[in-house]
């Protein structure tokens, strides 16, 4: 009786245990199936990820040789700047030799003709006594006529002759010497004429120069703008990548240009020992970093600044004197976790300001905790 009960109770259970392997045959071909479309769906997205990533490194190529190029010409550009700025010295420095030796010549010119003056009212003064000597020497003559033969009179008259012909030689003296001061005249306006023409053709030439050189500084102008966009090319892909690696942070924000941890995140209060926690954050921004020093060519400058900054509140005991050196102690702190984590230190920079520039205006704690930060910027030297 028994065995028979054992037996009609096992062929009751077997279409149970076909139902429970038919089901379980069902999703493991369930499984299958959609791992092998996600399988499919996995290819084509890294496929089509594969030709954006080849697109993006045809045209960071050919970023890098417009780049090239425009280093070129800047280099150029600044040698041609150089050598224009050795010719307007060079022409700026004729120009004060010329006007030098005009305002001479015009002194000796000036000179020349107060002299000239001043014969030409001693050739009148010759003449007029030379005037006087002849009427003299016509009523001479005359009374000669009248006593003809007198010892005196002929004495007399030839102190007179004698007179006159010293007279005519002083006057042909005088002559001779306003015939020189006209030559010496004639030459010193020609010589003012040339230098004259001399002056305007250096001024003339410094105006082309300083034309030439402006359109230089403007040329130079627009190839620093062009190397500020490309860097702020750069630290636009840095805060892309940094806040991929820092989302959900609460406590860590980006203010302006500037990424902003504040420092309760990384230290301990009123120390500069940076916690594993914080080690993990600095982690992810030299991974970022690193990231965007690849991409920046060699010869762009840039370099990561590491700002620390304490709140207003004053410092009581302990190993800082003042909140200048809390946060300064926490800025090199951080800078030498990130050369830790790999990051060139040629590309990095620390400063400490204290609490100066704080971000909240308030007195409370929270308000204090917001001002203890770190903050990073990518910037010029």
């Amino acid at each position: 009786m028994r065995s028979k009960r054992a037996a009609g109770n096992g062929l009751e259970a077997w279409p149970g245990y076909v139902d429970a392997l038919s089901t379980l045959l069902m999703v493991t071909i369930f499984v299958l199936l959609v791992f092998v479309l996600a399988e499919a769906f996995l290819s084509a997205a890294l496929t089509g990820s594969n030709n954006t990533i080849t697109t993006l490194k045809e045209q960071i190529a050919e970023l890098t040789s417009s780049l090239s190029m425009e280093t070129s010409k800047d280099a150029t550009l600044s040698q041609e700047l150089a050598a224009l700025n050795a010719q307007l010295a060079s022409a700026q420095s004729a120009n004060a030799s010329l006007t030098a030796q005009l305002a001479t010549s015009s002194g000796q010119l000036t000179t020349l003709q107060h002299q000239q003056k001043t014969l030409h009212s001693q050739l009148s003064d010759a003449q007029t006594q030379s005037a006087a000597a002849a009427a003299r020497l016509a009523a001479l003559q005359a009374q000669m006529v009248a006593v003809a033969g007198t010892p005196d009179v002929q004495t007399a008259l030839a102190t007179a002759k004698t007179q006159l012909a010293a007279q005519q030689k002083l006057n042909a003296q005088d002559e001779a010497q306003i015939t020189l001061l006209n030559q010496q005249l004639a030459a010193l306006r020609a010589q003012l004429a040339a230098l004259q023409t001399a002056l305007d053709a250096a001024q003339t030439a410094d105006a082309a120069d300083k034309v030439q050189i402006t359109d230089l500084g403007k040329q130079l102008n627009e190839a620093l703008a062009r190397k500020v966009e490309e860097l702020q090319q750069y630290q636009s892909d840095f805060f892309r990548a940094l806040s991929e690696s820092l989302k959900g942070e609460p406590n860590i924000k980006v203010v302006g240009d500037r990424f902003v941890f504040e420092s309760d995140v990384l230290f301990p209060v009123d120390e500069a020992t940076i916690t594993p926690a914080g080690q993990a954050e600095i982690a992810d921004v030299a991974t970022a970093i690193k990231q965007i020093a690849t991409k920046i060519p060699p010869n762009v400058n840039w370099v990561l600044s590491v700002d620390g900054y304490a709140d207003a509140q004053p410092i009581n005991g302990g190993p800082y004197k003042s909140n200048f050196d809390l946060s300064t102690a926490r800025a090199l702190a951080v800078l030498d976790q990130l050369i830790a984590d790999g990051v060139p230190e040629q590309y990095l920079a620390a400063s400490g300001l204290g609490s100066n520039n704080p971000i909240a205006q308030g007195t409370t704690q929270a308000d204090y905790a917001q001002n203890r930060r770190i903050e990073f910027r990518l910037t010029t030297p």
